[in-house]
């Protein structure tokens, strides 16, 4: 044989013999898997009869509930039936009840109508035999005793209504008097407002010192012509980098100061431009006039003003009363009567707009004839203002009736407004002459140093010397200075003495 055919014998033989051990592999694979699926399947079967036999019981057990379920059903249905026959029977019971009571109560009332009549027939026997022995013992008869009997009755109830009438009286006089300090107060701390008289002059300041030679002019020409052409004096060496505008006319002094604002920002000051910007000023009086009516209503807190009355308003700006400005009386009168309303249970709002409107007739009285109330209601009537407004303005200096509540409190805050320290020019000069005296009688007194009226003369303050009064003292001196206050001056309310004792010591390092 050749090399070859024993080498391809070789092969031969070796695939054979792979392939025996790839069957041989086969075959012990195929058996493990047959092994491991014989125990998945006996595993299968297994987990099976369990749920056969978990159904089995739940089966067993559905049944022994359905079983209980019947026989509780069968148990409630008698127990049904057992309550409908105690119902009836129960039913029957209350209705036999009923019939016996009814029987009962029909005797008893035929009892007590006949024990009734007894009674009456031997109750008037008894009336009659006691009126009648009565009447023989008092020498009167029923009449005249009902009479008389009702005479000192009624004559006793007038005398006990008029005492407690009395008594009400007092007692409202008394608590009247305490609240109506007490919202009179209120309303007059609430409101912050300016009260000093108006001045007649305006201080305007100068941008610089050249300024005020500007104004002057050349030889004085050009505050000459200013004050020809406005009537409004100018006082240039009153105070330091200021110009002073002096006029009693206030509408005057108004358009000077803006003529020489509008001089002093353009800076060219010619007998010229004065006159132009004087002709400005007073074309803008009427926007002006405006623009202080809507600043006022808007502090004031009032809306819905016609157009008309707004402007009017505006023009108060420039009027005076005794020294106070009427456009800002205006506006503190519907403040304070808008908090003495919400005091005593009025309608704020009704109470502030006539307040703010009180005065309106001021602007003019000039063109039309008749007193300030009645033009300022004819005003606001023919321009929409509701009755209770317009009775308001007619009736705050009782020129016609007041007819509401708010009315009444218009008149009070414009008493409280006018009133005021120092807010009239006329009232200005007894204020400042109460304060000067005060001040004078305190410090009077030995080892004081200055003292100080405050808060409009309710509180006075004393500075004391130190060396001269000791800490001991002070309450003594206090004592003696309100009692020497009581003693000389006449002042309302009350009077606060604040003594002040204080040591300083003072060094310089240099």
């Amino acid at each position: 044989m050749q090399e070859s055919d024993i080498a391809l014998i070789v092969g031969l033989l070796g695939a054979c013999l792979v392939a025996l051990l790839l069957v041989l592999l086969a075959r012990r694979e195929a058996a493990a898997q047959r092994s491991q699926a014989a125990q998945d399947v006996a595993g299968i079967k297994e987990e099976a009869r369990n749920h056969l036999e978990a159904a089995a019981r739940r089966e067993e057990r559905a049944r022994e509930r359905e079983l209980a379920a019947v026989a509780e059903q069968a148990q409630a249905a008698e127990h049904e039936k057992r309550a409908r026959e105690h119902e009836r029977a129960a039913a029957e019971a209350e209705r036999v009840a009923e019939r016996e009571l009814a029987a009962a109560e029909r005797r008893a009332a035929a009892q007590v109508a006949r024990a009734e009549d007894a009674a009456r027939r031997l109750l008037a026997d008894a009336e009659a035999k006691a009126l009648t022995d009565l009447e023989q013992a008092s020498g009167l008869t029923a009449q005249d005793a009902r009479l008389e009997l009702t005479r000192r009755i009624t004559e006793q109830a007038q005398n006990d209504a008029a005492s407690q009438v009395r008594r009400a009286e007092a007692q409202a006089r008394r608590t009247a008097e305490a609240r109506a300090r007490r919202i009179v107060a209120t309303a007059v701390q609430r409101t912050a407002v300016a009260t000093s008289a108006q001045s007649a002059i305006t201080v305007l300041a100068l941008p610089s010192d050249e300024m005020k030679g500007r104004i002057i002019g050349k030889e004085g020409r050009n505050i000459r012509h200013f004050e020809a052409l406005t009537g409004v004096n100018v006082l240039v060496d009153e105070q330091p980098d200021s110009v002073v505008l002096s006029s009693f006319d206030a509408e005057r002094r108004e358009v000077a100061q803006i003529t020489l604002e509008a001089l002093m920002a353009d800076g060219r000051i010619h007998p010229q431009r004065i006159e132009a910007a004087y002709a400005e000023a007073l074309a803008g009086a009427d926007e002006r006039a405006v623009a202080a009516g809507h600043d006022a209503a808007e502090r004031a807190g009032v809306e819905g003003l016609h157009p008309t009355l707004i402007r009017t308003l505006g023009r108060l700006r420039l009027r005076t009363s005794y020294g106070q400005n009427v456009l800002e009386h205006l506006v503190e009168t519907a403040l304070l009567a808008a908090s003495l309303a919400a005091e005593v249970g009025a309608n704020p709002v009704v109470a502030r707009r006539g307040a703010f409107l009180h005065d309106i007739g001021k602007a003019l009285t000039q063109e039309v004839a008749g007193t300030h109330a009645t033009i300022g209601a004819d005003l606001a009537r023919r321009h929409g203002e509701p009755e209770e407004i317009v009775n308001a303005i007619a009736a705050h200096h009782d020129e016609v009736p007041v007819e509401t509540v708010e009315g009444v409190l218009v008149q009070v805050a414009d008493a409280i407004s006018a009133a005021r320290p120092g807010a009239r020019r006329q009232e200005l000069d007894q204020y400042v002459e109460r304060m000067d005296k005060l001040e004078a009688l305190v410090a009077a007194h030995a080892g004081v140093r200055r003292a100080l009226a405050m808060s409009a003369g309710r509180e006075v303050r004393v500075v004391v010397e130190p060396t001269e009064v000791d800490d001991y003292a002070l309450p003594q001196l206090a004592v003696a200075i309100a009692r020497h206050i009581e003693a000389d001056l006449t002042y309302p309310g009350e009077i606060k003495v604040t003594v002040v004792r204080e040591i300083r010591a003072s060094a310089t390092a240099g």
